[in-house]
C-alpha cells in the first residue's frame, strides 16, 4: 500500500458519486524530482476530445475529495487514461498524488471538458503547439489524434523546459507516434517536434517566442512562410501564466483571433490552469 493509501478508510475506500468515478493506478512513472506521469483505468463510458482535461483527485483530511484539472495526455483511443504532473511538496494535491502507486484508487471527473481542441480552430495550413512545462500533455494526446492531420499540412510541437530532465517523453516521443498504427505514416510527414531548453546546455536553448522572433523556430519540416502567418497558421497554447501572456499580446497584435468552443479562431489558450 502507498503512504497516500494510508489516509483511506481501509473497509470502504474511494466512494463514487454523480460527478467522479474511482479508478485504479495502472502505473507510474517519475521523470525526476520534478516530473512523474501516472495511467489510470478508463470506464467503459468515458470519451473525450484529444486537448481536453478532466479532474483528478484524491480524498483530502476530510475525505472530501480534493481535486485538480489535469490534461489527459493519451490518445482518445487508449484504453487507459494518461496524465502528466509536477511535484510540488507542499501542494494540497500533489504532495499526495506524487506517491501513489499501482493498484491504488483515484478520482476521476466524469465530464472532460477544455479549448484545446481541433474543433475551437478555423481550418488553417499549420498548426502550432506550444508548450512550457507540462502544458505538453494535451498536446501528446493531439499528435496521436488521426483527425489532426487530415485537417493540416504540418503539425509543429514546441516544448520548453528549463533542464534537461524536465524534457518529459524526450526519448518516447517520436517513438510512441512512429509504433502508431494510425498516424505514423501521416506524422512521418507532416509532423516536427522541437524542443528546447533555457537554463541548461542543450542543442536549443531559446524561449519559444524568441525563436519565433529570429526565425529559428521555421526549419525546413515547418515550411514556409518563415514567420506566423494568420492567413494560414493556427496556434494552441498551453503553459505558464508568463509564456501564455506574452503570446496572447503577440498573436493579437499580428491580428490573431482567440478561438473558443462556440467560436473558432486562429488560437486558442487553455485558462483553466497553468504550469
Amino acid at each position: 500500500m502507498s503512504e497516500f493509501a494510508e489516509i483511506l478508510d481501509e473497509t470502504t475506500g474511494l466512494q463514487p458519486n454523480k460527478v467522479l468515478t474511482v479508478e485504479k493506478v495502472q502505473w507510474v512513472k517519475h521523470w525526476n524530482d520534478r516530473l512523474f506521469s501516472f495511467a489510470i483505468s478508463r470506464p467503459g463510458s468515458f470519451r473525450f476530445r484529444s486537448g481536453e482535461f478532466v479532474m483528478i483527485g484524491l480524498p483530502g483530511e476530510s475525505k472530501k475529495p480534493l481535486l485538480r484539472a489535469y490534461s489527459v495526455a493519451s490518445p482518445s483511443y487508449a484504453e487507459e487514461l494518461e496524465f502528466l504532473s509536477i511535484k510540488v511538496e507542499d501542494g494540497p494535491l500533489t504532495s499526495h498524488l506524487q506517491k501513489i502507486k499501482a493498484g491504488d484508487e483515484i478520482y476521476l471527473g466524469r465530464k472532460p471538458t477544455g479549448t484545446l481542441v481541433a474543433d475551437t480552430l478555423l481550418p488553417g495550413k499549420r498548426l502550432f503547439l506550444l508548450a512550457t512545462g507540462t502544458g505538453l500533455a494535451p498536446f501528446l494526446s493531439i499528435i496521436r489524434d488521426p483527425d489532426i492531420y487530415d485537417r493540416f499540412e504540418k503539425i509543429i510541437l514546441v516544448h520548453s523546459v528549463r533542464r534537461v530532465s524536465d524534457l518529459a517523453y524526450y526519448d518516447d516521443l517520436v517513438n510512441q507516434i512512429a509504433d502508431d498504427p494510425l498516424v505514423s505514416e501521416e506524422a512521418a510527414q507532416q509532423f516536427t517536434y522541437i524542443p528546447t531548453v533555457t537554463r541548461e546546455e542543450f542543442e536549443r536553448t531559446s524561449r519559444i517566442n524568441t525563436m519565433i522572433e529570429d526565425g529559428s523556430l521555421f526549419t525546413d519540416r515547418v515550411g514556409l512562410p518563415k514567420k506566423l502567418d494568420p492567413a494560414s497558421d493556427r496556434l494552441m497554447l498551453c503553459g505558464s501564466m508568463e509564456m501564455i501572456k506574452d503570446f496572447e499580446d503577440m498573436l493579437n497584435e499580428h491580428g490573431f483571433k482567440e478561438g473558443s468552443n462556440s467560436q473558432p479562431g486562429d488560437f486558442v489558450i487553455e485558462r483553466a490552469f497553468v504550469d
